[in-house]
């Protein structure tokens, strides 16, 4: 072996045992109780059988001897008192593995949660991201106590073993030897297999999440219009059987290749047993060994084929589970892009100066087109200002940066003069109320959907019920059966669903709870008629006295009292003014507002 491979080698062992300590670590970390339970369960379960098989020896050498009813008998009630502690320790085992397991299992996928909340945005708008956070709920959650226990397992078999091994030297070392022998052959099948499958496994990855997202489909609430109306069924039902057959194929080739290998190794430990066995009925024919010395050696022999086998099983299985932990660390790995400051400004309250994007350059990681280039552009406290654009224009991710879900690749974002990047995000997040267009709807209650808005404060009834009146939610809630108490949504019994309008005013009036300096809305009125929408424009133009404010919209209807506006086209301000002024020059806004002014007076001619 040259020094390459053996540094290789070297640095697998070293990264196995890195996994198996910090599995070790986790699980004790979460139930630290229920672990030290294990341990001691596990001591006696590896001391008990060699008691049993002792007493065994005893009993039938004391039958064969003459020895007593009265002696025998107390062999026999000390045999039934160790089979009894046995099955209280199995039983006991039982309950302990599954209160660890239940506990561990949860601890993970908190983990799993806050990691998943810690990542940015960014990883969120990547497939390989998808991957990841599939395979690590798939095997996180079971694997770190799958290794603790393996572990476990492994010391309690091993213990036995070694009791049975030193009985099956002082009959002959060969015996021992070859019962060793016998079973190497089915753990090595068992390591080469767990790599294959677990190599299998990922490559299998996207068509499990392809599958998935087909069950998806045919399941979620949000497609089931569309499901019906079109006759998707059918369609979405087939490409789910087609990849889970292709899937199911696949996996049973491998157990099953698997199964027919075992099985070979299974016959060589079978004939290594009875080998065995026979060579101990000799030595008791030729009066080397008693008849009850033979039982016992006949026990330990049948008992050390069994821990040997489940000894190895237990380290193949323990590999296995080793190879699949790096499926959890490889997510739990994940580092986030939005870096905080390591000594983070106060972000300044009130706002002086206001915001200032300065030469400011971005496009998506993964794809060579900038999606915003050299934007400037300066918003004061007071100032309402309007982005308006085509569809993927820039608008969005615009907001998107001032919110630091990314930070820019070029320029900079500012604060009363002061970078972004140097403010704590989540207290910079504190003083911007944001209505993104593709809002959440939560099934929640109606006041719990609202108090979301500003969730680190507690819920109070007046701050909920004025952020609703600024909505107009209001009204419609006020007449629910429950008020704010109703549960939105269909999710859970008694929950009542809402139109598109209704939910677009409850997001808002989650937008308005924060009280924040800084108000983003994307498209607030897409899904309200106009006079819902003067209505919500009025009651903003209040909230927002003497904060910075900013409307992302379509309709121009809903800017042409703002301060100023911004036409994004291509990534670019290409114009910039108030309403009156951007009509005067005749350019790209004046066009588009032209042709919406168009369309509703050709509705207005037609009614």
């Amino acid at each position: 072996m040259n020094r390459s491979s053996a540094n290789a080698l070297g640095k697998k062992a070293s990264d196995n045992a890195l996994r198996l300590k910090q599995a070790a670590e986790l699980v004790w970390k979460s139930a630290p109780g229920w672990t030290l339970a294990a341990v001691v369960l596990i001591i006696l379960q590896g001391s008990l059988p060699l008691g049993a098989l002792y007493l065994m020896k005893l009993i039938v050498d004391g039958v064969s001897s003459g020895a007593g009813f009265e002696a025998v008998m107390l062999y026999i009630g000390l045999a039934g008192g160790v089979a009894l502690l046995v099955a209280v320790c199995n039983s006991l085992a039982s309950v302990v593995s599954e209160a660890q397991s239940i506990q561990v299992s949860d601890s993970i996928q908190e983990i799993l949660h806050a990691k998943s909340v810690e990542v940015d945005l960014e990883y969120y708008e990547n497939p390989k991201y998808y991957e990841m956070l599939h395979r690590a709920q798939q095997e996180g959650p079971s694997r770190p106590t799958q290794i603790v226990n393996g572990l476990l397992q492994s010391g309690r078999n091993g213990m036995s073993l070694l009791g049975v091994l030193a009985l099956m030297v002082s009959v002959n070392w060969l015996v021992a030897l070859l019962l060793c022998a016998a079973a190497l052959p089915s753990a090595l099948i068992q390591v080469r297999y767990a790599r294959k499958l677990y190599h299998w496994q990922r490559a299998c990855t996207r068509r499990e999440r392809a599958a998935w997202y087909r069950h998806w489909l045919l399941t979620s609430d949000g497609y089931a219009k569309e499901v019906r109306l079109f006759d998707l069924g059918s369609l979405f039902m087939r490409q789910y059987r087609e990849i889970r057959e292709e899937v199911r194929k696949e996996r049973l080739a491998i157990i099953y290749s698997r199964s027919i290998r075992d099985l070979a190794s299974q016959a060589v430990a079978l004939t290594a047993v009875f080998a065995c066995l026979a060579y101990i009925a000799n030595q008791t024919l030729a009066g080397v060994i008693t008849l009850g010395s033979m039982v016992m050696y006949f026990g330990a022999v049948q008992q050390g084929q069994s821990f040997l086998s489940s000894f190895m099983g237990s380290l193949a299985r323990l590999y296995e589970s080793n190879l699949f932990l790096t499926n959890l660390q490889e997510f739990l790995q994940l580092k986030p892009k939005v870096i905080e400051p390591s000594h983070p400004r106060k972000v300044p309250c009130p706002i002086g100066k206001g915001i200032c994007f300065e030469n400011v350059g971005f496009g998506f990681p993964g794809t060579a087109a900038q999606v915003l280039k050299n934007i400037n552009l300066q918003i004061r406290p007071g100032q309402i200002v309007a982005l308006v654009g085509e569809n993927g224009s820039g608008k969005s991710t615009l907001i998107k940066l001032l919110c630091r879900l990314y930070d820019p690749q070029e320029g900079r974002i500012t604060l009363d003069g002061i970078d972004l990047r140097d403010f704590n995000t989540v207290e910079l997040r504190r003083e911007m109320s944001i209505l993104f267009q593709d809002y959440a709807r939560y099934n929640l209650t109606a006041g719990e959907n609202i108090w979301l808005g500003k969730a680190h404060l507690p819920p109070v009834d007046e701050m909920i019920t004025a952020a609703a009146q600024s909505s107009g939610a209001d009204e419609f809630i006020s007449s629910l059966d429950k008020k704010y108490e109703t549960v939105l949504g269909k999710w859970f019994d008694g929950g009542i669903e809402l139109s598109v309008g209704e939910w677009q005013k409850i997001a808002l009036a989650r937008a308005f709870v924060r009280s924040s300096q800084i108000i983003v809305l994307d498209e607030p009125t897409s899904s309200l008629d106009p006079r819902a929408e003067d209505d919500v424009i009025r009651k903003f133009r209040i909230l927002a006295e003497g904060k910075i404010a900013i409307i992302i919209s379509h309709r121009l209807s809903t800017v042409t009292a703002v301060d100023s506006i911004y036409f994004i086209k291509d990534g670019r301000i290409v114009e910039s003014g108030s309403h009156r002024a951007l009509m005067q020059k005749g350019g790209e806004y004046a066009r588009l507002f032209e042709i919406q002014a168009r369309h509703y007076r050709c509705i207005q001619e037609a009614e």
